[in-house]
Formats: C-alpha cells, structure tokens, sequence
C-alpha cells in the first residue's frame, strides 16, 4: 500500500525477514531470492499475524481504515520480538500515524492479542466463519458484548 511515499505515516508497513519496514523506502536491491516478505494478506497463515488481526476486530480498531495494514503488520512484528509489550513498548514500536486518532483501541488490541488485557468498550466477538450466534442461534460470524 502507498501512503506518503517518504517513510513517514507507515501505511506501507510490510515485514522483511522478520523485522518491519517501510516499502516506499525499501530498497527491492536488499531482497534476494530466500527472503521473506510479509503483507497484511500474508499474517492469516501466521499464529501471531491471526491473534492481532481477531483482537483488531474484537477491539473495533479500524475506522477508516487508511493505516490499519501498516499498524496490523507493525503490532506483529513487535508481538514476534516482544510477546508481552508494556504501555512504554507499544509506544515506541507504533509510530504509524492514525487519521482517525484509534490509537487506545490499538494498544487495547495488541495486549488482547499478547494475552495481557481484555479490550476496550463493546467487544465484537470473531466467532469464524457460518458460526451460530449463541445469543440469537443465527448463523453469522460476530456476536456483539456491551
């Protein structure tokens, strides 16, 4: 994903052999044929990549969604060197910028997915695909906490 193109707002976070980077930057010259490139798409194989990405919709994080790849693929890469981040950890690893200011339902979200808290606000509960609703027995894949 393109953003500011100067390594400046991390919408084009991707993760290069396990460390994050922004590939507006990124030299393509680095990249040899064994390395690995991690997109948003590529964190649903990944156990770390689909803890972050359950909490981010457990936690309502997205808003208008313009960074949410970058911030998705930034909380991973933190989660994968440090699997139980303090306040003080987060905020120094997430320095993508957020139009729409989530940065309290990001910092929720990344301790849900560490294991570490629980969330913030109404909870939306990822049940998986054609799950049953155990409120109303409807077949869907969210059930709503408030």
């Amino acid at each position: 994903k393109y953003g500011c193109g100067s390594e400046y707002c991390g919408a084009c976070t991707v993760i290069v052999n396990g460390q994050r980077e922004h590939s507006c930057v990124y030299n393509v010259g680095n990249l040899s044929a064994s390395s690995q490139v991690i997109t948003v798409e590529g964190l649903a194989s990944d156990a770390v990549g689909q803890k972050v990405q359950t909490a981010w919709i457990n936690n309502q994080v997205p808003q208008c969604g313009y960074c949410q790849s970058g911030q998705i693929l930034a909380a991973a890469a933190l989660l994968k060197r440090k699997p139980k981040p303090t306040d003080q950890d987060i905020d120094e690893a997430m320095t993508n910028i957020c139009r729409c200011g989530s940065y309290q339902r990001i910092r929720a979200a990344i301790h849900m997915a560490a294991g570490t808290g629980k969330g913030i606000g109404s909870v939306i509960h990822y049940a998986g695909p054609g799950a049953a609703n155990a409120k109303t027995g409807i077949s869907t894949d969210l059930e709503i906490d408030h």
